[in-house]
């Protein structure tokens, strides 16, 4: 490993305490100086660190950068179930790894950026990832489902983030059907889950659920475009190492969840936070778009609608918008 990723797991684990750059060095076998060079290249990443004469080096407790080891630590026992990667910048998780599943990495894979340049969301929107204030991960999934299962991975994953984000910030977030977590009206979350099919079994071969979390807002505020409709878990950036105890909140939650995914362990969770049920809605990308009042959300996770002329659908694809 190298002495840069060796210091931030040292301080990841002792947060708040100094090192010295000679203990540094005799603790990794290296010289001070290549001390002093990693410490100049973590603070040009973003991390903050506070320096005193006689003391060393001191990692801020409210330094906010993404890293796999403040990941790991924050998984706890539960790391051994993630190969997580982390990334300052991507093209969009999802799809880099959709790849690495095609040329067969494991089950568990986990990729984390802090900027995507492709963002993508459902029914190929752009998905807005600006650096710095945000998630965006993506998990690599190997399950034994039947393809028509595969919405109950987006359904245990929109209840693992409700779960998290109300943890973190004590308030309290709604699922908008099937993929949507609100808080106070506005969008926060989007969830694209990915999957190959296995023509020969109708099974999966392997899906991949990617996540994007708006944790504070960005510099200047959200485009144009979703001003309106999009928030973030957080009105101004706390402090505290707030992202990466995020990431492992919503990877602890999920997989939890999915270990049982046949027995459904989230589904009374999934409705009770949902923000669709009673409401109109509008029923989209299934041929011209339909007005409709959200009945109930089944057993399969689908979302029962009635249409304006009294026939009634159990939806499991499309989209809609809630009608206010």
């Amino acid at each position: 490993m190298r002495v840069k990723e060796e210091i931030i797991k040292i301080f990841e684990n002792s947060r708040g305490e100094y090192f010295s750059g000679e203990e540094l060095a005799s603790r990794l076998h290296v010289s001070r100086s290549a001390v002093w060079k990693a410490v100049r290249q973590l603070e040009a990443d973003g991390y903050q660190f506070d320096a005193a004469s006689g003391r060393g080096y001191c990692l801020r407790p409210d330094s906010d950068v993404l890293s796999k080891q403040g990941i790991e630590k924050a998984l706890g026992e539960s790391v051994s179930a993630f190969d997580v990667k982390v990334y300052r910048t991507i093209t969009s998780t999802n799809t880099v790894l959709k790849e690495m599943a095609a040329n067969g990495v494991g089950e568990g894979t986990v990729l984390v950026a802090s900027e995507q340049t492709a963002g993508r969301g459902r029914m190929n929107r752009r998905f807005v990832s600006p650096s710095g204030t945000g998630l965006y991960l993506s998990i690599l999934l190997r399950p034994k489902l039947h393809a028509d299962e595969a919405l109950f991975i987006t359904t245990a994953a929109a209840v693992a983030v409700a779960q998290t984000v109300e943890e973190v910030s004590g308030r309290h977030a709604g699922v908008k059907w099937v993929n949507d977590v609100f808080l106070n009206g506005k969008k926060i979350c989007g969830i694209l889950t990915e999957a190959s099919l296995d023509m020969e079994s109708g099974g999966l071969e392997y899906a991949v659920c990617g996540i994007g979390v708006n944790v504070f807002p960005p510099d200047g505020g959200f485009p144009d475009e979703i001003k309106d409709i999009a928030g973030a878990v957080f009105d101004v950036r706390p402090s505290g190492d707030i992202r990466n105890r995020m990431a492992a909140g919503i990877l602890k939650r999920f997989m939890a969840y999915y270990r049982s995914l046949p027995e459904h362990p989230f589904f009374e969770e999934y409705k009770r936070r949902s923000v669709t049920v009673g409401e109109r809605v509008t029923v989209l990308g299934r041929g011209e778009p339909r007005s409709a009042v959200a009945l109930a959300i089944d057993g399969e996770c689908r979302l029962v609608v009635r249409y304006d002329d009294g026939s009634e659908e159990a939806l499991n694809s499309g989209e809609i918008s809630v009608r206010k």
